[in-house]
């Protein structure tokens, strides 16, 4: 729980202060009590004390201006609610090291099977593009509604040298910003879903891609996929293509993306699944003040009808 005007809950350090002036009262009364000299007549012609029950109502009552001083900072709960639209784009990592047979059948096989079916199972409201990079990065299947047409275009990809990270940042950014005139004008939330298995090697560093990303406000959630056991034959030499998961988390966690890793396929499709799942909403803060309104109501009926029933006034 949140409060939306959280600078009004310093109103609740004037309970502690009501509470002592209360307190304060008593004692005084008290104290004039015992200015009677004749206790033995005081206790003849003194109305019995109500004891403890006198407090009850005061206690209620200061319990009562507590939940209105909460429902006076407006608290809110976070909800989850369905986007209207979004712009996703998958880009995906096709350089020699995808070859890599330590996942099966291949690292790129597993990895256009996963991005297939992350794709069939966005919401159909969404517009979604493909990305594909090595030692450039090419936009393969601009942003669309066109589920088809995405999924079609990773049967297309070719492997090639090198890791461009930073520049699959920058086409999926390029793709988000002109897929249409209503992006243009209205853009729409987006978020980059980006799966490589090494280290930026050519190309725009990470860190201009991280500047640029926060710039157009276009988290980039990262996949490092494949085991650090891979090796490739390239050329008749064989060569190890472990993961490189820091420069991944590294773009994530700075443009408020989530940072994945995926061993296998099946490790890969439940990283999709999650990842889809938190795309398709939206986190919203709804103002509940209502609630402690009504709670508060209900603690001052209890002090009234407290204080009526023993001592037939209210508070």
């Amino acid at each position: 729980m949140t409060f939306l005007s959280p600078e009004r809950l310093w109103l609740l350090g004037l309970l502690p202060l009501l509470a002592a002036v209360y307190l304060l009262l008593q004692l005084r009364r008290r104290q004039y009590a015992v200015r009677f000299t004749n206790l033995a007549l005081l206790s003849q012609v003194a109305p019995r004390r109500p004891g403890w029950r006198r407090h009850v109502a005061a206690v209620l009552f200061l319990i009562m201006i507590a939940f209105m001083m909460f429902g006076f900072a407006r608290p809110a709960t976070a909800v989850k609610v369905p986007r209207d639209r979004a712009t996703i784009v998958v880009a995906v990592d096709v350089s020699l090291s995808m070859m890599a047979r330590d996942v099966t059948p291949s690292r790129l096989d597993a990895a256009k099977s996963a991005a297939k079916r992350f794709i069939d199972e966005l919401p159909r409201r969404f517009n979604v593009g493909v990305v594909a990079f090595a030692g450039n990065a090419n936009l393969i299947a601009a942003p669309t509604a066109d589920r088809d047409a995405a999924v079609a275009s990773l049967d297309q990809l070719v492997l090639a040298k090198r890791t461009a990270i930073g520049e699959a940042v920058f086409t999926s950014l390029q793709a988000v910003r002109s897929f249409d005139a209503q992006a243009r004008q209205d853009p729409p939330p987006a978020h980059i879903v980006l799966l490589s298995d090494g280290d930026n090697t050519t190309g725009r560093t990470v860190q201009e891609a991280i500047d640029a990303s926060r710039t157009a406000h276009v988290p980039v959630s990262t996949i490092a996929f494949g085991t650090p056991y891979g090796t490739v034959d390239i050329e008749g030499e064989t060569t190890s293509v472990s993961v490189n998961k820091d420069t991944l988390k590294n773009l994530a966690e700075s443009t408020e993306g989530k940072a994945y890793e995926a061993a296998d396929a099946g490790q890969l499709r439940e990283v999709y699944a999650n990842i889809g799942t938190s795309l398709g909403f939206r986190t919203e803060h709804r103002d509940v003040a209502a609630r402690y309104i009504g709670i508060a109501l209900l603690f001052a009926f209890a002090a009234g009808g407290a204080s009526l029933a023993w001592f037939s006034r209210l508070p």
